[in-house]
């Protein structure tokens, strides 16, 4: 993966969406509104205590090793990132992962990986769950068990001032960027292609599948694709962090599909009772309304992790 310096331009302007390298421990420091977000490693989860329903669903190996792994792809602001140390892991998902991990008792471990090899390495042992922005597909759920905590959506990012005038509903023959693994990939462009395109005897959308969201949006901004279907507060930072580079489609994409994301772990882990319960106990704490809007996300809580 590359490695972010700075937040300022890069070949295409969009060095603040740059892939990032592996991360390190505990966040420090303060969340002080003055301090650039970019910058600011302040743990959330200091002073929270572990709930004791919680804890007490807990597996004894990992009350032995007093430790949780969680696997994230470092890569996608305001999600999941680095600070500009390019060491802490930033954003609403190490926010709650944190969290989680305090309501369990147990110290957080963080694996930086590509969102599509996140899967099977949860299947394989290497990582207990992960909180990366996952929405919950039939393919998913035959290996992963997933407990909703927050509420998402996609969009569509196209060139600045839309000089082609696209919608959402005038995407057929387009080149549009979706990432690896991602759930636009999988199942909403395709699906959206469909029923707005080809049912309608349009020519299909044509998903340019890229490894990121840096590298879709660079290029776009060099106009080699027509636009970006993505997780749509990613596109929102992005536009924030360098504006002027595209233009955000609005309404958000109506993917007719529950736009609830969830944690995932192995199914069937008996880590599943605890890990919901200490979910549970973030939605209903504080410092989850704290987190996001933090984040400029606050219309994404929900209030229920239920398993999916």
């Amino acid at each position: 993966m590359k490695t972010r310096n700075t937040i300022q331009t890069a070949a295409a302007g969009l060095a603040v969406l740059l892939a990032l390298t592996a991360c390190g421990g505990a966040a420090t420091g303060t969340r002080a509104t003055d301090l650039p977000k970019t910058q600011n490693t302040r743990d959330i989860s200091e002073g929270v205590q572990p709930d004791a329903a919680a804890v007490a669903l807990l597996p004894e190996s990992f009350k032995t090793k007093g430790e949780i792994t969680v696997a994230m792809d470092l890569s996608s602001p305001p999600m999941t990132f680095l600070a500009e140390d390019n060491q802490t892991p930033i954003g609403l998902n190490p926010d709650l992962a944190r969290l989680v991990a305090k309501k369990l008792g147990l110290k957080l471990k963080f694996e930086n990986t590509a969102f599509d090899t996140i899967i099977p390495g949860i299947d394989g042992g290497r990582y207990d769950f992960t909180a990366t922005t996952m929405s919950a597909t039939e393919e998913r759920l035959k290996v992963l068990d997933m407990i909703n905590y927050l509420k998402g959506g996609s969009a569509v990012a196209v060139a600045k001032d839309n000089p082609l005038k696209l919608t959402n509903d005038t995407l057929c023959g387009k080149n549009i960027g979706v990432t690896k693994g991602s759930t636009q990939q999988l199942k909403h462009l395709p699906n959206v292609s469909k029923w707005t395109c080809e049912e309608k005897g349009q020519p299909a959308i044509n998903g340019i599948t890229l490894p990121n969201v840096q590298e879709a949006l660079t290029q776009l901004d060099s106009k080699r694709i027509d636009g970006v279907f993505y997780d749509a507060s990613a596109l929102a930072w992005a536009n924030e962090q360098q504006p002027n580079h595209f233009h955000i489609l609005e309404p958000r994409m109506d993917t007719r599909t529950n736009t609830n994301v969830a944690m995932g772990l192995k199914k069937g882990s008996p880590l599943t009772p605890a890990l919901q319960a200490a979910i549970q106990s973030v939605l209903e704490s504080p410092e989850y309304k704290e987190a996001l809007e933090h984040w400029g996300l606050g219309e994404s809580a929900i209030t229920e992790a239920a398993i999916r």
